[in-house]
């Protein structure tokens, strides 16, 4: 088994933003021991990464130099992909001895590589992703990078629920700060009004960031029992656990706007003197606030006027908020098993037979509930079921039983993607879509995998054969939920 190296970049937007690089590199080395080597801030991302096997850190100064070139060299790496950009990235993998060194080729560091990729000043206005995969794209152009999720396990998960019980929902996290300078940072003072107006009105507020970039908010008294304030209080780790349990962000162009789209929480992002187009969120992730001047995006850390930002009003970013409010009931249905007869990997309309009680779910629509399917569908990988098929059924349901959308995962499982269940992608790109609250829906299905799914997503859960015999018992159950 062969020893490859990744090494990560030094900031966590950008380690967010290299996730589907490093999950191409898997993908060109199925059978290899993959080690990444960062610093220990961002160390965290890929400790909830499946891909890497051994995360290795190293220190500032030349004793941490020195102490890694040993390290790497004790580990026989055969190829070390270089996602950094730096010089000194490059001549740590020379001196290290590993053999094969793959990166972009710029800042002099050229005759450093064995793959040099070659570098133009057009690969950079493609948006950082993009960048990034293109050095696994290299060597299989058959790639595509996936969505950066990052998913915490359900213990995690539990425990950051644990945290934010006592709020009133829906909560909005605020991260006020940026690393990359002023530019990047809307006025504190609106940041506040948002606060004010979203405590009064809808819900609880948390508020994320390093010490240097606190609100002040325990001098107002006002906000004490609505406002959670965990400036400078969290581990990385805790913070990305934190977020996914949360049902909005507001945010600059900051590392936890990439953290808050990669676990999943709808949001707005603020830009001033940078581009959305080049480190922004994807666009289904939320909205986009910016000012229309001639002078942004500049990519200045310091302006003495930061007109891009003082421009954008606090009326602006409460009305791209309002859009997102999670305000929908939802019923996630799995297919096989729950709504038809499971078939074992349907792939034939003779063996389609569709539950006789299914007509009931009607009265779920008449109480304002969306309905919508989530379906592992791992024939369609295994070449057992075909893809429109699995497509004509699913829109059956939409057609002839109201549903409102139905989707699946046509992956094998040895892929390990994000969107099998009981991983929560599909339930959370359904929740992008029609604005769900998690907390106030459900989730039915006849294994325990939808069970999981619902305590991932924080629903209740209905097992058929367990917690109703069939759909007309759900239908009941969720009934008297909703009138208690």
């Amino acid at each position: 088994m062969e020893n490859i190296l990744i090494r990560g970049v030094n900031w966590v937007g950008d380690a967010v933003m290299s996730l589907p690089a490093v999950r191409g590199i898997r993908r060109l080395h199925p059978n290899s021991k993959i080690s990444i080597l960062v610093k220990e801030k961002v160390a965290d991302i890929f400790r909830l990464e499946k891909t890497i096997d051994e995360i290795i850190t190293y220190g500032n100064g030349l004793k941490g130099k020195v102490d890694t070139i040993r390290q790497l060299r004790e580990r026989n790496f055969k190829r070390v992909y270089l996602l950094q950009n730096a010089f000194d990235a490059a001549l740590i993998a020379s001196l290290a001895g590993i053999p094969e060194r793959v990166g972009w080729n710029r800042d002099c560091r050229g005759f450093l590589l064995t793959h040099p990729i070659p570098y133009h000043k057009e690969d950079r206005k493609i948006h950082h992703i993009e960048y990034f995969f293109q050095i696994p794209k290299r060597f299989n152009p058959t790639l595509n990078p996936d969505y950066p999720w990052i998913n915490p396990n359900l213990e995690l998960r539990i425990s950051a629920r644990r945290e934010l019980r006592e709020l009133k929902r829906p909560i909005l996290a605020i991260a006020p700060g940026a690393k990359y300078g002023a530019t990047k940072r809307w006025e504190s003072w609106k940041f506040i009004e948002i606060i004010k107006r979203f405590t009064d009105q809808l819900g609880s507020v948390v508020i994320f960031g390093d010490k240097e970039e606190d609100l002040k908010i325990e001098k107002m008294r006002e906000l004490k029992d609505k406002v959670y304030d965990f400036t400078g209080k969290t581990t990385l780790l805790e913070l990305i656990c934190l977020l996914s349990e949360c049902d909005l962000l507001l945010c600059n162009d900051s590392g936890i706007m990439h953290l808050g789209y990669a676990t999943g929480i709808p949001l707005v992002a603020i830009f001033g003197s940078t581009s959305p187009e080049l480190t922004g969120p994807p666009k289904f992730a939320g909205k986009v606030v910016k000012a229309n001047i001639d002078c942004s995006p500049c990519f200045k850390s310091k302006c003495e006027h930061i007109k891009c930002m003082k421009s954008i009003e606090v009326e602006d970013v409460w009305n791209a908020l309002s859009e997102l409010i999670p305000s929908k009931r939802v019923v996630f249905f799995d297919r096989d098993g729950t709504l038809c007869k499971d078939a074992n990997y349907l792939s034939r309309w003779e063996n389609f037979e569709v539950y006789p009680d299914i007509d009931a779910l009607r009265e779920l629509k008449n109480l304002g509930f969306l309905l919508i399917g989530i379906s592992n569908q791992s024939g369609i990988a295994r070449g057992i079921v075909k893809e429109d098929f699995v497509q004509e059924v699913n829109k059956f349901f939409i057609d002839k039983y109201g549903f409102d959308d139905f989707f699946y995962c046509p992956h094998h499982p040895d892929e390990g993607c994000f969107c099998r269940k009981p991983n929560p992608a599909i339930a959370i790109i359904s929740r992008y879509k029609y604005n769900i609250n998690f907390k106030k829906s459900y989730v039915v299905g006849d294994k325990q995998i939808d069970i999981e799914l619902a305590q991932m997503i924080g629903a209740k859960g209905i097992l058929i054969e367990k917690d109703a015999k069939n759909l007309k018992e759900v239908v009941d159950i969720i009934k008297r939920d909703f009138d208690d």
